[in-house]
């Protein structure tokens, strides 16, 4: 645990994950759910953290998109920040219905400096916010960010690919459309959540103005791709638990008798 006497300010701890995105040498901010697993993350070197929605809400028993209160996910994002002293960032999905300003509060109270929000809209049937709606949210988030005195470090993320939604043929282009408007609002780095191939990666960090996050499957992907890419941001989403929890279950089986 840490001592909040030597803890840096949130502040300083947003300039130090902020100066970690770096375009082709992408900084790898491992997914995790609570104490324990950030603990895990930081023994083995991380410079910094995300906390996902999805784990977390597995870990509580409650489904992901926004199936958990905003107050269940803070009270978790207060436990991991208090065990380790690194830059934390935390998905807060779409926002749990809340205005932008009330988000900043809980993260920045909670000792985050980083989230990242969707724009699909659970609390509405799942909608996709439009492309505007959505820069408007971010741009919200960013100007709570200001008056807190903290330089957020705002992850836009948009499900475009993941909901296959447009034309096929059509589809980079306007997530890429999409992910311009966040960061012209204020973003810090854009999220268009897929596992894409290197060549539609490549293209989506070279068109944007900011470093992409990228995610990754920690048991069976290549850094040097997204290096390649050139991707700025890597995170594992579920994929860190769920691969824990298949070889747990391995490990277990053994024992069943």
């Amino acid at each position: 645990m840490t001592d909040d006497a030597s803890r840096k300010s949130n502040a300083e701890l947003a300039s130090d994950l902020l100066a970690l995105h770096q375009p082709g040498n992408p900084v790898v901010l491992p997914t995790v759910w609570d104490a324990w697993s950030a603990k895990v993350a930081a023994e083995a070197g991380f410079a910094g953290l995300t906390v996902g929605s999805h784990p977390v809400a597995d870990s509580i028993g409650r489904p992901d998109g926004e199936g958990m209160a905003f107050t269940e996910l803070i009270t978790r994002v207060e436990q991991i920040t208090r065990a380790v002293d690194l830059p934390v960032s935390v998905d807060v999905e779409a926002g749990y219905g809340l205005d932008p300003a009330a988000v900043v509060t809980g993260v920045l109270g909670a000792g985050a400096v980083g989230l990242n929000i969707e724009d699909t809209v659970h609390s509405e049937g799942g909608r996709l916010r439009s492309a505007e709606e959505h820069a408007e949210y971010v741009a919200g988030l960013r100007a709570a960010a200001v008056r807190a005195g903290v330089d957020l470090v705002i992850n836009a993320r948009t499900d475009w690919f993941k909901g296959q939604h447009g034309d096929e043929a059509s589809r980079v282009d306007e997530a890429i459309n999409r992910m311009a408007l966040c960061a012209e609002a204020g973003a810090s780095a854009l999220y268009p959540v897929a596992f894409h191939s290197e060549e539609t990666l490549a293209r989506i960090c070279l068109e944007l103005p900011l470093p992409v996050n990228a995610i990754a499957r920690p048991d069976v992907d290549d850094l040097e791709m997204y290096r390649r890419a050139g991707a700025g941001r890597i995170s594992f989403g579920p994929t860190w638990q769920m691969a824990l929890a298949k070889v747990s279950a391995e490990w277990l089986a053994r024992w069943r008798g």
